[in-house]
């Protein structure tokens, strides 16, 4: 995949996986893609029976908790995987 500003090769590094939401809900990273018109990453996850996206930088970033900088989405376990 190309940015087109800078022409340079970006992949998306995402493990796929199980993931808990700060606010507790756990989620499943089952993709990744990109916008097709501007390029931006995205993220596709599984709640329940629903799929969403997410912009990748949103998904990484830390949110505000308590006065405490932590993790939107903490990863837990692999896809397939028994093991946390």
């Amino acid at each position: 995949m190309v940015s087109k500003t800078t022409g340079v090769q970006r992949r998306i590094l995402m493990k796929l996986g199980k993931y808990k939401h700060y606010k507790g809900k756990i989620v499943e990273v089952v993709g990744v893609g990109k916008h097709s018109e501007t390029l931006e990453n995205f993220v596709i996850y599984k709640e329940g029976k629903n799929l969403w996206l997410r912009p990748e930088k949103m998904f990484k970033e830390k949110v505000i908790v308590n006065d405490k900088a932590v993790p939107r989405f903490k990863y837990l376990k692999e896809k397939g995987s028994d093991k946390i």
